[in-house]
């Protein structure tokens, strides 16, 4: 088999999509889950974790820290050593993923200085990682920012008062592992609540930590002195996952239910959507087995699109998820009038939308963040190589869905960090693709 960096996808596009797709379970919450396990001395089992290169990638660090993961289908069984050790840790799969940066929170715990590489992941820019550093320093911790590493050390640790200038996710989890093992009671404001911190909530609260504001931004921790106990959890239902089949059956003009949907997580993005005239139901589907997520079954209609009349931006949940904000962009080349994204967070992830001109969209960039898109276009088939982030590479999918004739996307191991038997998937549901 090819490398996984010369893979890539085949696609006969121009077809209609039909019957239903099952969505996936949390990339986000799994990694942050996987991250939280460093803060139990148990063993930790994680049901229906995801099969992703971004979760490998994690555990290969895990396992080279002396962790032992069992693996048994999307069950992971998690159990620590006495004593981890940082000596050989795997520098190569820790850089290929930013969510090393979760690690930083459970080590505080067990070692007064270390190192972690500088961590990976999607190309959108410089990210900066201020929000972890000042988060944590208030808790005593000290992180000192090299090219190639990060240096963390601290004398004590005291439970704390953070207000978070940025409602970052990963830095509110960074937040939460910190305050989870520190005796005493620590608030963190502006907090995310998103669905993979509320994901860590429930975790935390497995553990025996009690916390407050579950689900809001103002969250009171009474943080332990240990945790040591065998605990049980399943990684919840992936929003992103399923805003992927909802942009791919509206691109496509397609009927399709997408089941089992996170719906408090996407009730923005559907509000615009039917501003935009996507022709939708939704019925009930329960409560995932985390107990947390409510899930509901979409069942979208092929309907004719038009501009969406404002433009459409991210903001910390429950605004629209920055994950979920490139899907717009495919959408909008198959809607009637000029719609403008503002993809304000990451200072180039917009300019990688404009490789849907490729596909014979019309687009036109205002600047880093501001991208036009004129609509409708009849969509054309091309071959092209994945950029390197992973939504703007997977809205190229479903572009190439869309596009009368043969396309390809080459190099996606960005695309597998994220999504899962995409190909059986999608061919499940009347799509034509093949592995390259």
């Amino acid at each position: 088999m090819a490398p996984a960096a010369e893979m890539g996808f085949v696609i006969e596009g121009g077809k209609k999509l039909h019957g239903s797709v099952v969505t996936n379970r949390s990339k986000n919450g799994a990694v942050a889950l996987l991250a939280a396990s460093l803060l139990n001395k148990g063993t930790t089992t994680l049901k229906k974790v995801p099969n992703i290169e971004e979760v490998n990638r994690l555990v290969e660090v895990l396992e080279s820290i002396g962790v032992k993961v069992e693996r048994s289908d999307h069950a992971l069984k998690i159990t620590p050593p006495e004593k981890v050790s940082l000596d050989g840790l795997d520098t190569e799969a820790a850089i290929r993923t930013r969510s090393i940066l979760m690690f930083i929170g459970p080590l505080i715990h067990q070692f007064k200085t270390f190192d972690l590489p500088q961590s990976g992941g999607c190309d959108f820019g410089n990210r900066t990682i201020r929000p972890h550093l000042w988060a944590l320093e208030r808790f005593g911790v000290s992180i000192e920012v090299r090219s190639d590493r990060f240096i963390v050390s601290h004398t004590k640790l005291l439970p704390a008062t953070i207000v978070l200038q940025e409602s970052s996710d990963t830095a509110t989890e960074n937040a939460l592992f910190a305050a989870a093992l520190i005796p005493g009671t620590s608030v963190i404001k502006y907090a995310s609540a998103n669905y993979q911190v509320q994901e860590v909530c429930a975790f935390l609260q497995q553990l025996g930590v009690t916390i407050e504001g579950f689900g809001t931004s103002t969250l009171t921790v009474t943080g332990v002195s240990n945790i040591d106990m065998d605990v049980e959890c399943t990684i919840g239902e992936d929003p992103i996952d399923a805003m992927f089949f909802i942009a791919a059956a509206a691109t496509t003009k397609s009927e399709l239910t997408v089941k089992n949907a996170p719906i408090e997580f996407l009730e923005i993005e559907l509000s615009i959507l039917e501003k935009m005239g996507l022709i939708f139901t939704l019925s009930d589907a329960g409560v995932s087995e985390n107990g947390v997520t409510k899930l509901v079954d979409i069942h979208i209609k092929p309907s004719e699109l038009v501009a969406y009349p404002e433009r459409i931006h991210p903001r910390p949940y429950p605004g629209l998820n920055i994950d979920n904000l490139p899907f717009f962009a495919v959408i909008a080349t198959q809607a009637d009038g000029d719609t403008l994204i503002n993809d304000w967070v990451f200072e180039k992830r917009a300019i990688y939308y404009t490789e849907l001109d490729n596909l014979g969209a019309t687009t036109l960039l205002l600047d880093p963040h501001r991208i036009q898109i004129t609509g409708p276009k009849k969509l054309r088939a091309a071959d092209i190589v994945a950029p390197p982030a992973l939504r703007p590479a997977s809205i190229l999918i479903i572009a190439m869905l869309a596009a009368e004739g043969t396309s390809i996307l080459r190099n996606i191991y960005i695309v597998n960090r994220g999504y899962e038997a995409l190909i059986s998937r999608l061919t499940s549901i009347g799509a034509q693709i093949s592995a390259l």
